[in-house]
């Protein structure tokens, strides 16, 4: 084969359909728009969800539950992850992201208990389950918390952390 002789796959590039060309090609006069309304104009576009003046479906339906604007996020471990740990070694949030076993990220740090562990750490988390905890006492490490890292609120929640509103906040710089 030559570069000459190739070729695009049989019914791989069709031609454009030509629309407004006359009775005879099956899309003349009205180009496949059928008549009138606004579906026929030129310029028509519809946003996401119209229907037509219709109550559309994303309104119709009720509203449910509520997002919680002081929810704690962690990124999280699981205890069999830390078999592949130096025995005897300190584990900290910057030694489990350095080893592969934690997303990078501002949230805390929580160990979860799913699977056994058989190597002895003092594991450094700012929070643990009740199994994590446990089966880190059982191997012969020690589960130690570290302080949290209070989140930084900024404008309006700034002036709720102000007043006292949130939790145990610290306010930020004022957004303009």
């Amino acid at each position: 084969m030559k570069l000459h002789e190739l070729k695009p796959a049989a019914g791989a590039r069709k031609n454009r359909r030509r629309v407004g060309r006359g009775p005879g090609s099956g899309s003349g006069k009205t180009s496949g728009r059928g008549e009138k309304g606004q579906k026929s104009r030129s310029g028509y576009s519809h946003r996401r969800g119209f229907e037509g003046g219709q109550m559309p479906l994303h309104r119709r339906l009720p509203k449910r539950g509520f997002h919680n604007l002081f929810r704690t996020t962690y990124r999280t471990v699981n205890v069999d992850r830390l078999n592949d740990l130096a025995p005897g070694s300190v584990v900290t949030p910057e030694s489990l992201q350095s080893a592969g076993l934690l997303k990078k990220g501002p949230e805390e740090v929580k160990i979860l208990g799913n699977g056994e562990l058989g190597v002895a750490l003092t594991v450094r988390a700012h929070r643990f389950t009740r199994a994590a905890a446990e089966k880190i006492g059982a191997a012969g490490g020690a589960a130690e918390t570290i302080p949290a890292v209070r989140p930084v609120y900024t404008g309006k929640l700034a002036k709720r952390a102000l007043r006292g509103q949130v939790p145990g906040a610290k306010p930020g710089a004022k957004r303009s």
